[in-house]
């Protein structure tokens, strides 16, 4: 990333999840990046209330084609953005556009949507294709049975296993609902948290196909709370919580939100102690210990402390084995913006 964003008086745009050229967040002395005009979604000004609780409070995105995670905590209001979304409820306050309208007010656009709720609500007595016909004949599918085993194959269930999806394993139900999403073969895909209970190679094969529909040129939105499922699913990320958009972009791109924090270097090297009073007296760092060969080392340079230590290290005459960053994982970024330690 170029810059740095940095503090606006002005309303700030709409933050594009599918740019992934530069990161931007939503609060206080944070400004969006600008964004190209269109999206498959376009959330605008988006407030939600249920009486005094506020759910979401004055979100503002757009989404293009592809995979784009929804990432926050249980109870963030990623379900109730997604429920906006598809028309299943009203904004309290700004505007929802997907394909260019109002679902709610739209049904050829509500066509067009494909939902997997997060709730494991299935017509249990029934077999699979039974499940994902009915969901297909609903939305007006021509042969609606064969565009269901069309869907289980797809999501490679057997539309011939006639056992009720009250038998199915977790996987399988998750893999039955978004069969019944996919049945009318919708441009918007939007899943809440789908990979959910599932194992891992369940969860690695749901990924990837998630990946593909996504290179199709639909438009993919997918929630979670687990930051290993998002840093698989891709880069492009919208951070919920708290009813609030605090970021979005590249995970990494995010690590630069967070200006007012050192960036964290473990350098492996012998001859530890004098490699640390270099880097102290280079300036490079605002701190350092040691944990026996390795220098962990704060820096408000990285850039600089990845061009500088390879050469202190060969005047010293010590061997430098690895650098590696210690908070630029997923996990170290949502941990800064949503709990701001």
């Amino acid at each position: 990333m170029n810059s740095r964003p940095r503090p606006a008086p002005a309303p700030a745009p709409m933050p594009d999840a599918a740019g992934d050229e530069q990161a931007s967040a939503q609060g206080p002395g944070a400004a969006a990046v600008p964004v190209p005009p269109a999206g498959m979604v376009e959330v605008h000004g988006v407030s939600k209330f249920f009486g005094d609780v506020v759910a979401v409070s004055d979100v503002t995105f757009a989404v293009r084609a592809g995979v784009t995670a929804l990432l926050g905590p249980n109870g963030a209001g990623k379900s109730t953005l997604f429920r906006m979304m598809c028309g299943l409820t009203p904004p309290s306050r700004g505007t929802v556009r997907v394909l260019g309208a109002d679902a709610r007010r739209n049904r050829d656009v509500r066509g067009r949507i494909g939902l997997s709720p997060q709730q494991d609500a299935l017509f249990d007595r029934l077999d699979a294709l039974e499940f994902v016909t009915i969901a297909a004949a609903t939305q007006g599918v021509a042969d609606p049975e064969a565009a269901g085993r069309h869907a289980l194959g797809i999501v490679e269930l057997d539309p011939d296993d006639h056992r009720p999806v009250s038998g199915y394993s977790k996987g399988m139900r998750q893999r039955t609902k978004l069969a019944a999403a996919l049945v009318h073969d919708p441009e918007v895909l939007i899943l809440d948290e789908p990979l959910n209970g599932l194992d891992p190679v369940q969860r690695r094969r749901m990924i990837e196909l998630l990946e593909d529909l996504g290179a199709q040129g639909r438009c993919v939105l997918v929630s979670s709370h687990v930051l290993e499922e998002v840093a698989r699913l891709g880069s492009r990320i919208l951070v919920i919580a708290q009813g609030r958009l605090v970021a979005s972009g590249d995970y990494r791109e995010l690590r630069e939100l967070m200006d007012d924090r050192p960036h964290r270097i473990s350098i492996e090297a012998d001859r530890p102690r004098d490699l640390a009073a270099a880097l102290v007296s280079s300036g490079t760092v605002v701190g350092v210990r040691i944990e026996g060969d390795v220098v962990v080392a704060d820096t408000l340079q990285a850039d600089r402390l990845g061009r500088e230590v390879a050469p202190l290290a060969k005047d010293l005459g010590a061997r430098l084995r690895q650098v590696i960053p210690l908070d630029e994982d997923l996990e170290s970024v949502f941990r800064y913006l949503v709990e701001r330690r």
